[in-house]
């Protein structure tokens, strides 16, 4: 699964987080944030100046360019409870696209004169890693991605569904969402625009991503404007507002979505029909593209932040498939299932045992599940995060198209806790075993907490707390499920299977999305192999397979994050021995937000070192 952040620089409204990244050859080969020793000696006056200095002018380069990504992006902002552009939307015309590219390209010049060996080793973290985000929203540049706006995961389609998440108390905030509800139109014309200029560059989506795409276009244009998820908020004004002022709000909200936003999906459904339906590509595959295979090579440096090139990970892939199914041979054998791994896996999709036939029984069970993890946190972590989370249901717009469940983080302002949504679509769909392993992931210990901790981290800039590096964030997640199974969570064989079912889940995709990408895997031959190889059940096979195909590379960050994750525990368990302590261990993963994996590795080896001196007998 996935955070729920908006990508920068696609256009995306509400969905599928990916902050920017690159290759690590950009990285400086140590960039870890030791603690300096309290025992180190006073710098020089001359020195100390210098360094103040450099981290004044590094610290005011940081804040310049959030505030600009708050202005450019703000319906992220909204989203992390930032109030300052709450009644408007991005703007997504080419000449403000260009502005952003080129202020990009200013910062990056900025961040240069600089003098980084002045900085302390914390500063110089947070250097780097601005560095590595900003040169990677270059290269992004180089391959267009701006004329993708929308997917059926993402996208304008869905702007109404973030009336869900926003916050709606006071008239200002009425006032604000019925001002982008009148700009919405200018938004709309923007990303129609984006849509055409991929056509003229022939850089479009697969055709079976646009037949996904058309219904929920049309779930938009309703024969009432008071049945529009953009309205919903007028539904029922708090009781605090006078009559003649709500009555107001609610004739203005109705107009605007009249007049506004539902002819705006009416163009949008026609451009489609009309012009984009008809241009949209035949082949599945990224490589198709203009520059299509630098680019996939390109993602896949960015969605793992590794230098892997996409033919490595599809041959580790391979050998962790054939890992995996030597364990769930020996899982089904101890649940005493007389037959092969193909007719367990039928059984497992079959059985009306393993699912709810009521969207309410499976919305309890995962709210039941997470309330018996939270009580075995205590023994894996030292610091956990002060932020509630809890259980959410994803909207009913969004579900066919949607996976199994996804994480949003919390707001900064405390106006919104962690929170799992769960898809309600077709319960019969959605097998009970999943329930421990999709909990432990989405929620806690998994994105909920890394999410929630990062938050708090108030000593970080605001890019660190907020940026998200996939294989970071799913690598841990993935690394949590089976944490999970050492806090005894799965206590039965088809629990147990469930869990490994969804490690092969990440196995295959490794194969999958390279296949598809890189050597012209059919969507057949993929969702053949995943049902060949995974107790998934159908719905959630053919959600997965159009997402690999709609946005490459992103699925590959799961497996090779927690790869990385769980070599550094090996590590420093090896190296520690029995003084290795697992909570602080995962408190050192957690520290310093997300990170590419280079770099947790330094600051896990510097760890290693600081505990291999802490605990050394004094001489």
């Amino acid at each position: 699964m996935h955070v729920v952040r908006p990508r920068r620089g696609r256009g995306a409204l509400v969905l599928l987080l990916a902050a920017g990244l690159l290759a690590a050859a950009v990285l400086p080969a140590r960039a870890a944030p030791p603690a300096p020793s309290s025992a180190a000696p006073s710098p020089a006056p001359a020195a100390a100046s210098s360094a103040a200095a450099a981290v004044a002018a590094l610290h005011a380069l940081f804040d310049r360019e959030w505030q600009r990504t708050q202005r450019e992006e703000p319906v992220s902002a909204s989203m992390r409870g930032e109030r300052a552009y709450d009644d408007r939307w991005p703007d997504r015309s080419f000449p403000a696209l260009q502005a952003s590219h080129r202020a990009d390209e200013q910062a990056l010049a900025d961040l240069a004169r600089i003098d980084r060996g002045a900085l302390p080793a914390q500063e110089q973290l947070s250097y780097d890693l601005f560095a590595w985000n900003y040169r990677d929203r270059l290269q992004s540049w180089k391959f267009h991605e701006y004329v993708f706006p929308l997917n059926q995961l993402e996208g304008i389609q869905t702007a109404g569904d973030l009336t869900e998440n926003l916050r709606f108390r006071t008239p200002k905030d009425y006032q604000d969402w019925l001002e982008r509800l009148r700009r919405f139109g200018t938004y709309m014309d923007q990303t129609i625009a984006l849509l055409q200029r991929g056509v003229n560059e022939k850089r479009t989506l697969p055709r079976v991503i646009v037949e996904r795409i058309e219904p929920q276009i049309a779930t938009n244009i309703v024969a009432a404007p008071t049945a529009s998820t953009f309205y919903a908020p007028y539904r029922t004004l708090p009781a605090s507002f006078d009559a003649a002022s709500a009555q107001k709000l609610q004739g203005e909200a109705r107009a605007a979505v009249a007049s506004v936003v539902i002819p705006a999906f009416g163009r949008l459904r026609r451009f489609f029909a009309d012009t984009y339906g008809p241009h949209a590509r035949s082949a599945l595959a990224v490589t198709t593209l203009p520059d299509g295979k630098a680019y996939y090579a390109y993602l896949v440096r960015h969605f793992t932040t590794t230098d892997l090139t996409p033919e490595q990970v599809h041959a580790r892939g391979l050998e962790l498939m054939e890992q995996l199914r030597t364990q769930m041979r020996a899982t089904m054998q101890a649940a005493h299932f007389a037959g092969d791994l193909p007719q367990f896996l039928h059984f497992l999709r079959t059985d009306p045992r393993f699912h709810y036939d009521r969207a309410s029984d499976l919305l309890e069970a995962y709210k039941a599940q997470a309330k018996t993890i939270d009580p075995l946190l205590v023994r894996q972590f030292g610091r956990l995060p002060r932020i509630p989370w809890g259980i959410a249901i994803i909207p009913a717009d969004q579900a066919p198209n949607m996976y199994p469940a996804y994480s949003q983080e919390p707001a900064a302002d405390g106006s919104r806790a962690a929170l799992m949504f769960v898809n309600l679509y077709r319960p019969e769909t959605r097998p009970i075993y999943e329930i421990p392993v999709l909990t432990c992931h989405e929620g806690r210990p998994g994105h909920a907490l890394q999410l929630s901790l990062a938050a708090e981290l108030q000593d970080l800039p605001a890019f660190r707390r907020f940026n998200y590096y996939n294989a970071y964030g799913e690598g841990w997640a993935l690394y949590t499920e089976t944490l999970c199974g050492e806090m005894g969570l799965y206590d039965d064989p088809y629990k147990r299977f469930g869990a490994l079912s969804y490690q092969m889940w990440r196995a295959v995709r490794l194969v999958v999305d390279t296949g598809i990408h890189l050597d012209g895997m059919s969507r057949e031959q993929a969702v053949r192999l995943m049902q060949e190889n995974t107790a998934l059940a159908q719905q959630n096979i053919d959600t997965e397979v159009d997402r690999y195909i709609a946005w490459p590379g992103q699925a590959l960050s799961y497996m090779i994050g927690e790869i990385k994750i769980r070599e550094l525990r090996e590590r420093a368990a090896r190296a520690l021995g029995p003084r290795f302590d697992i909570r602080r261990f995962h408190d050192v993963v957690l520290a310093s937000g997300t990170l590419p994996l280079g770099v947790l590795e330094h600051v896990v080896d510097d760890w290693i070192s600081a505990e291999e001196r802490r605990s050394a007998p004094a001489e």
